[in-house]
């Protein structure tokens, strides 16, 4: 990630308040249903996290909230209180009947949401999707937080320096279903396997993105695995509630939590000892980002062609790559030394 920490930290400040303002039903301005955001006409952008009430989502979405006020469009959030394979069907559904220009996804699902997609798609909504991809065939851009490979390889060099790269480790992650979190899994046991020969995943769990799921299989690991050593959670919602349980068992501080977390979740359990270090990128960027993207597609500026560039306010011009990919950057390691920097 290209990160200043002065600009991250006040582009994030940026986001909190704006969402303090974030509504599920969207700008108050309803003057620009239609049209492509060219011509006068404004650029409607509706974004659909996995679910909603999680500060994650909450964040990126404030970050393309920023983007869509900046240039000029009408901003909407929707989305299901609860994430599941077909949950967001409905909303893409509803937004295609609406003919929103640009709808941004993060997929509960790699295949579940395609029909639905591509038949938004052919009624000339642009799907871009964000944190969380689907099959490339059901949308037409994809924003990566980062590359699989990098996140994937952070969280395992993390586990491996707070357990003496030695030991039982296991995984907490999201919905069993989720896109971005198998990819991760996958890279992370090929990691562990190829250059860690004495750590052993002894198992993974699912919290659904669940706060009480996720902590109530914390406590399950630990009673399971007598002997573990420490526990990745590549899920915001998940790494919160592990470090909830940690911090007041008899775990704390003999069994290493690390994974992907926000600041504003972790900067307790990293000041009391509960969590060493985590990593993740900044959502609010990625959802300004984002919102950019889809824009650009529903201004024809761009197709999401490999080698299309496009302007994204102020993080500068991207390019796509191959299978209509963007990169926003690489991942970002949270700890004491640092944290107090950063506020989302």
């Amino acid at each position: 990630m290209r990160i200043n920490s002065k600009r991250f930290a006040a582009g994030a400040a940026l986001a909190l308040v704006a969402t303090l303002g974030l509504a599920a039903c969207g700008s108050d301005d309803d003057g620009g249903s239609d049209g492509g955001g060219g011509g006068g006409d404004k650029t409607t952008v509706t974004f659909l996290p996995k679910n909603l009430g999680n500060p994650y989502f909450e964040t990126s979405d404030a970050g393309g909230k920023k983007a869509v006020e900046e240039f000029g469009g009408t901003f909407a959030e929707v989305g299901p209180d609860t994430a599941g394979p077909d949950a967001q069907v409905s909303y893409i559904d509803t937004a295609a009947a609406q003919g929103v220009n640009a709808l941004i996804v993060s997929a509960n699902d790699p295949t579940a949401l395609c029909d639905s997609l591509n038949a938004a798609r052919d009624a000339g909504t642009k799907v871009v999707t964000f944190d969380s991809d689907t099959d490339p065939e059901c949308r037409d851009l994809f924003i990566n937080q980062a590359t699989a490979e990098g996140i994937a390889k952070v969280q395992v060099d993390m586990i491996a320096e707070q357990i003496g790269d030695a030991g039982e480790i296991a995984i907490l992650s999201a919905a069993a279903n989720a896109t971005n979190q198998n990819a991760w899994i996958d890279l992370i046991e090929e990691d562990l396997a190829a250059n860690h020969p004495n750590i052993k995943l002894v198992d993974t769990v699912y919290g659904d993105d669940d706060d009480q799921t996720s902590f109530d299989k914390t406590a399950a690991l630990l009673a399971d695995h007598p002997n573990l050593k420490g526990i990745v959670s590549p899920t915001t919602v998940g790494i919160s509630a592990a470090a909830r349980y940690l911090s007041t068992s008899a775990s704390k501080g003999k069994v290493a939590l690390t994974g992907l977390g926000t600041p504003d979740q972790m900067r307790d359990y990293v000041k009391d000892g509960t969590v060493t270090e985590f990593a993740l990128w900044n959502p609010e960027e990625l959802g300004y980002l984002s919102a950019y993207a889809g824009k650009a597609l529903a201004d024809g500026d761009i197709t999401g062609a490999e080698g299309d560039t496009f302007e994204a306010g102020d993080l500068g011009e991207f390019t796509v790559g191959a299978d209509s990919t963007v990169l926003l950057g690489d991942p970002f390691r949270f700890n004491a030394e640092n944290i107090d920097e950063f506020h989302f």
